[in-house]
């Protein structure tokens, strides 16, 4: 359309019309002795603008690169005067890892790296089978080179076979221990790197290679290992007729006065499943309300640490011949 308005001198308003371009970007412009008509703008004049703004984009494209090096030479001549506190080769003491693909780069990098030990807090319950398959080459890299992995789960992770199928293929590289609660996800490499997350939906994590943070979380890692249960070991019995492990769990949290939406969190079950268990704690222990359920759980003894053996038995009040040994 522009060369064939430059060709006759102008062209019809009504043939630009689809290409509107050529008026914004003043190609063409209204002929002023009759407005139906769009007449050319020479092209010297054209390529004179085009010329002065490529000239303009490039003399600021310059103007930037010598700022940018102005600022790194500076920056480098604070590095010249600052020794540096450890070898570089060792890296920040704490990394911010913004987003998954950061995040899975830095595991892969400490999973190549690592000779001896990892250890790892797993919560939330029962492992989906996408979790396990992100970190299952991790795994097996690891226990091709002799790694030895102990995992904390929650004990509600028992009853997935997603785990279960995990742990049969990884063997005797991996020990696995549960708890009825444990702390958020961990992850330690050899006892020099660990990661935990940084923020409510895992999306960042923090990378930990301060030799005394990472001491602190090896030293509560191996005090829940101690307290946790062995996978294949079944869960204690609660000495307490129509009380499952869970439910007494669930009745201590109760007692320390939680939502019921805060104790599925930490015993890693839905809403739904924890009020399943709070209703059939009231019908055990023949309480009508919560404030009564409160009561009989402080009678029966269920709102602190499991009786022991020798315990002397506790009746479970209104419930007939049920007892508390």
């Amino acid at each position: 359309m522009y060369s064939r308005a430059v060709r006759r001198g102008r062209v019809p308003r009504r043939d630009a019309d689809p290409v509107p371009c050529l008026l914004e970007l003043a190609l063409l412009h209204p002929d002023p002795d009759d407005m139906d008509w769009l007449v050319p703008t020479s092209p010297q004049e054209v390529m004179t603008r085009l010329l002065r703004g490529m000239h303009d984009e490039v003399s600021a494209s310059q103007r930037r690169v010598g700022s940018a090096v102005a600022a790194v030479e500076w920056y480098a001549g604070l590095g010249r005067q600052v020794r540096p506190a450890a070898p570089a080769a060792e890296g920040p003491a704490i990394r911010v890892l913004d987003g998954l693909a950061r995040i899975q780069a830095a595991m892969d990098e400490a999973t190549q790296a690592c000779t001896a030990e990892v250890l790892t807090v797993q919560p939330g319950g029962i492992r989906r089978e996408a979790e396990l398959s992100e970190g299952l080459h991790r795994a097996l890299a690891l226990r091709g080179r002799g790694v030895r992995m102990r995992d904390l789960y929650t004990h509600v992770a028992r009853h997935g076979q997603g785990l279960l199928n995990y742990l049969e293929l990884m063997g005797d590289a991996v020990e696995a221990r549960t708890l009825d609660e444990v702390i958020d996800r961990l992850i330690l490499f050899d006892r020099t790197v660990a990661f935990i997350p940084a923020n409510t939906d895992r999306t960042m994590a923090l990378e930990l290679r301060h030799p005394a943070i990472v001491e602190y979380l090896v030293t509560v890692f191996d005090r829940l290992w101690r307290l946790a249960i062995p996978l294949k070991a079944p869960l204690p019995d609660t000495g307490i007729e129509g009380i499952s492990h869970r439910e007494q769990s669930i009745a201590a949290l109760l007692a320390e006065g939680h939502q019921d939406a805060v104790i599925a969190e930490r015993l890693g079950i839905s809403v739904r499943t924890c009020r399943a268990h709070i209703a059939r704690l009231s019908e055990t222990l023949g309480a009508a309300s919560r404030t009564q359920l409160g009561v009989r759980i402080a009678q029966a003894g269920l709102d602190g640490p499991p009786p022991s053996a020798a315990s002397p038995s506790l009746s479970v009040p209104d419930q007939g011949s049920r007892t508390a040994r």
